[in-house]
């Protein structure tokens, strides 16, 4: 099979009629010149060491040898080689929440849309660590299992939106659960777990849940996002449009408030690190240093 490792390179044939057009009109340049200088037939006698078709072979190997040079450059290759590549890295699952609370707009745009920018932005950075994600709110689920192709990854990040899951709710236990059971049984260590949350959980005790997973080799870092005084949950209709905010059974508007002491005793139970989300995005770039700074397989 014939593939080429430039195929770009291919656009400079359009200076292949240039260079043609050129040489004509620098012939036709050539011929009105001496039709001035005197007899058109006279000249041609006086200038019989001149050849016409030596100077058309001379332009026509010029085209070619710039032809040539182009098809050089795009590097055609022939067949297939085998070679493997050997990486280390470390085991990362991402668990965002995707709950109903995560459309607070403490932070702008919302917390769920900055989180999922942080998270495209800690993906570019990895290199040979496999990354994977989880959606939870009232439940959880693996979203993208562990995986070197990062774009699948941003791809499926790009879906996770508030409706994926119809369980109300944020259940950072199960998240947990979840990620202990994708990660690989036999090894006790280069596991990260990463959780994106404003921490208002309303499952079983995830420290209790922390410390099994800690057992497991599970290194848990947690991301706060949002505010603790608690701002109101928006309510969009279909088109994107605020109807109006959530409210309880009494009528009274739900506030949603940042539980940083929950994902902070979960994140010391395993050996890892608390952070809290600000606007200059550098909390992940923190965590990335720590990460990369652990032992890696290959």
């Amino acid at each position: 099979m014939l593939r080429f490792a430039n195929e770009h390179f291919f656009y400079l044939y359009f200076i292949i009629p240039i260079l043609i057009v050129f040489f004509w009109l620098t012939f036709r340049w050539k011929r009105r010149a001496m039709q001035k200088f005197g007899n058109l037939e006279l000249l041609k006698k006086l200038t019989l060491s001149t050849s016409k078709k030596r100077q058309i072979l001379k332009i026509s190997l010029i085209v070619l040898s710039v032809i040539f040079i182009i098809l050089t450059l795009a590097q055609p290759q022939i067949g297939t080689k085998l070679e493997q590549v050997k990486r280390e890295g470390v085991d990362i699952i991402i668990a965002l929440d995707v709950s109903l609370s995560m459309q607070a707009e403490d932070i702008q745009p919302n917390r769920l849309a900055k989180a999922k920018h942080e998270i495209t932005k800690f993906i570019d950075k990895l290199e040979g660590d496999r990354v994977g994600l989880i959606a939870f709110a009232g439940e959880a689920f693996m979203q993208c299992p562990l995986t070197l192709d990062y774009s699948a990854a941003e791809m499926f990040l790009n879906i996770m939106e508030s409706d994926i899951i119809p369980t109300a709710g944020t259940n950072i236990s199960e998240a947990i659960t979840i990620a202990m059971k994708a990660f690989e049984q036999k090894e006790r260590k280069h596991k990260v777990l990463l959780i994106i949350t404003d921490g208002e959980d309303h499952g079983e005790n995830p420290v209790e849940v922390a410390t099994a997973a800690s057992r497991e080799g599970v290194i848990i870092y947690t991301v706060g996002i949002g505010s603790i005084e608690g701002v109101p949950i928006p309510v969009y209709d279909g088109r994107g449009n605020l109807t109006d905010y959530k409210k309880d059974r009494s009528g009274q508007r739900v506030t949603s408030k940042l539980d940083e002491i929950t994902l902070q005793k979960i994140a010391q139970e395993t050996g890892g690190a608390y952070e809290r989300a600000t606007g200059g995005e550098i909390e992940l770039d923190r965590i990335y240093d720590r990460i990369s700074k652990m032992d890696k397989k290959e």
